[in-house]
């Protein structure tokens, strides 16, 4: 097998974490790879309006791109790949992506997290409408009395509810499943009664139609963590990687941004956190 590619930083994923990291640490004048497992779930966002520095808002697919233009610009090489290894060597971590091997000293898990959908067809277009929305933080104003719904199996609905009613009086919950915490106000449905009809979400029942403006899904999502726990770095409660005051995961040289990190899955979070794990990582590659 030939001898692994070298670099002086990996960063897995190339989201918004990811790719800011990647600029940060051209700019720091490292070697820099950056892995592309596929596509980030900024890519769903129809238009964002509290990215900072777009205060007229930008698609999630056109600020990848601007994200990876900035990367290439300073050096940073992007290749496709998910990758299927990740190892402690004596050279710091060596990663696999269809059986080529790479080896750098510092090591960044960008690699965010996939969110529990429904199984109702149409979904993934009324996503990229903005008729189904996953993020009340990213785009609740620009719901501002409209007629929403929360659809949930417990009380992560509830709470999302709650949250909603800043922006609106008009919140229905939606229950799937049999939990046993639903709200008791909430409304218990089916998948087979929701769909999709021009800009409204349309609940067929007993009682005839009822139009939404905008669905809301609070079924939650699972942390892509499972290269970091491989190498028994830790996790909270939630799933989350656990990193200190500089981003490092509990794993010596390891570091993680963005979604798989914490529960707060915000673009100006990601790259705060990639910002601050670069500077980390670049310092400790020069104490070296």
């Amino acid at each position: 097998m030939p001898a692994p590619e070298r670099y002086e930083a990996v960063v897995v994923g190339a989201g918004p974490a990811g790719l800011t990291a990647a600029t940060y640490l051209g700019r720091f004048r490292r070697r820099v790879l950056v892995l592309d497992g596929g596509p980030s779930r900024a890519t769903w966002i129809p238009e964002s309006h509290n990215t900072p520095g777009f205060p007229r808002g930008i698609g999630g697919d056109e600020l990848l791109a601007r994200l990876r233009d900035q990367a290439e610009e300073y050096g940073a090489v992007i290749r496709p790949g998910r990758v299927e290894r990740l190892e402690s060597v004596p050279a710091g971590f060596r990663l696999e992506v269809g059986g080529v091997r790479f080896e750098a000293p510092t090591a960044l898990l960008a690699t965010g997290v996939v969110d529990r959908l429904p199984d109702i067809p149409g979904l993934e277009a009324a996503i990229r409408r903005g008729q189904v929305r996953m993020c009340p933080i990213c785009d609740a104003y620009e719901a501002t009395d409209a007629r929403i719904a929360v659809l949930g199996s417990g009380p992560l609905a509830q709470r999302e509810a709650d949250f909603l009613r800043t922006y609106s009086p008009d919140v229905t919950v939606l229950i799937v499943g049999e939990a046993e915490d639903a709200p008791r106000d909430a409304a218990r449905i089916a998948l087979s009664d929701l769909r999709f009809e021009r800009d409204q979400v349309v609940l067929s029942g007993a009682d005839g139609e009822t139009p939404f403006d905008y669905l809301y899904l609070a079924l939650g999502c699972a942390s892509q963590a499972a290269l970091a726990c491989a190498l028994g770095a830790r996790q909270d409660e939630r799933g989350d990687l656990v990193v200190d005051s500089h981003q490092m995961t509990t794993v010596e040289g390891l570091y993680a941004a963005g979604d798989v990190v914490r529960g707060l899955n915000q673009i100006a979070v990601a790259a705060g956190e990639a910002a601050i794990a670069a500077t980390a990582m670049h310092n400790r590659l020069r104490r070296a």
